[in-house]
């Protein structure tokens, strides 16, 4: 059995890959977060100084923003959008060997994910005598199991950072997908992929599926696009440049060669679900949003929120605060943010 269990104050953020620097820097701009006697262990940033703001967004009653907390307990919260998962009662395990630290984890609950930074060979061995999480890249569509998940990462040859309590369902955070590298026209599908697998995770909310109406505003070259027509959706595909040749043909699929942003709602109609992945001001993208809550002429909304420069904060919370409505950073997502809503 582990030597010593040590609990510590805080929490502890895992950033999204490369996206280090921006975590620590909404925490500071975002949260005021004191970030004194933090510890660093590769994209996993420990803070022991957490304001009470920070916590109760996380351990508080589901109430801050209009999130909620899910049935099974995960946190739905309202975490920093750099980070893909968060500690929220992390341990300090001291262990004698590898099966003293499997049988650590185990004591506590049964689902856990490694994030592996180093002694990666160790963190492997003690993986294999957990019960089995599936690790693999994923063939969309997926359905994530709703049961908590915990994270640990090994600081020392003998000791690891762990917690039971995460703000994710995704093992480590984070989901990847298969890629298929000759169908699509852009790798900005596999976008889409992870925006709809949490879209069912956030809201209960299904996939768009045969028989329903799909519109695409800024598509080219149509990757996503190319998602939705391929799942029998009729798609309204809407750029100033064409789609790839395959998807101009698709019998799914009707062009317009506009700019998809100065149509009104009325002329496009009615859909089941509105997409953009257009390069827009955000200020754009909210306003543009907001003509189509009201006119009530869609039910699904996922909106890529380009960043201009420095992140203009109290846009992006306009943005979380529309209701029915959740912003995240996907794992493919680059220097931008993911709008989602859902009218049930």
């Amino acid at each position: 059995m582990p030597s010593s269990v040590k609990k510590l104050p805080g929490a502890a953020f895992l950033s999204f890959p490369d996206m280090y620097d921006m975590l620590v820097s909404e925490l500071r701009e975002r949260f005021f977060c004191d970030l004194r006697d933090s510890a660093q262990y590769g994209d996993l940033l420990y803070v022991p100084h957490i304001d009470n703001l920070l916590i109760n967004n996380f351990k508080g009653d589901g109430k801050e923003n209009g999130n909620t907390l899910s049935e099974n307990g995960a946190s739905s919260l309202c975490t920093p959008y750099w980070c893909r998962t968060a500690m929220l009662s992390p341990l300090v395990i001291g262990f004698d060997s590898i099966g003293d630290g499997a049988h650590a984890l185990t004591d506590m609950q049964r689902s856990w994910a490694p994030y592996q930074y180093r002694f990666f060979r160790r963190a492997s061995l003690i993986q294999e005598k957990l019960p089995y999480v599936n690790l693999k890249e994923r063939i969309f569509p997926v359905r994530i199991p709703a049961s908590p998940i915990g994270l640990y990462t090994l600081i020392g040859e003998h000791e690891m950072l762990a917690s039971e309590a995460t703000t994710s369902l995704l093992p480590a955070g984070a989901i990847r997908f298969a890629e298929n590298h000759e169908d699509p026209p852009s790798r900005a599908y596999l976008k889409l992929y992870e925006a709809l697998t949490l879209m069912r995770i956030f809201f209960g909310c299904e996939a768009p599926c045969a028989g329903e109406r799909c519109f695409d505003a800024g598509a080219s070259p149509g990757g996503w696009t190319w998602v939705l027509a391929g799942s029998g959706c009729t798609v309204f595909s809407v750029d100033r440049a064409e789609l790839a040749p395959g998807l101009m043909k698709h019998p799914c699929v009707e062009f317009l060669k506009h700019d998809a942003f100065t149509l009104k709602p009325e002329d496009v109609g009615a859909c089941d679900w509105v997409f953009s992945d257009v390069i827009c001001y955000p200020s754009r993208l909210y306003d543009w949003i907001g003509t189509w809550l009201s006119s009530g002429l869609c039910r699904n909304m996922i909106c890529t929120i380009k960043m201009q420069g420095d992140i203009d904060w109290p846009l992006v919370e306009k943005f979380a605060v529309i209701p029915d409505s959740r912003v995240i950073h996907l794992n493919y997502n680059k220097h931008e943010l993911t709008w989602l809503h859902c009218r049930k």
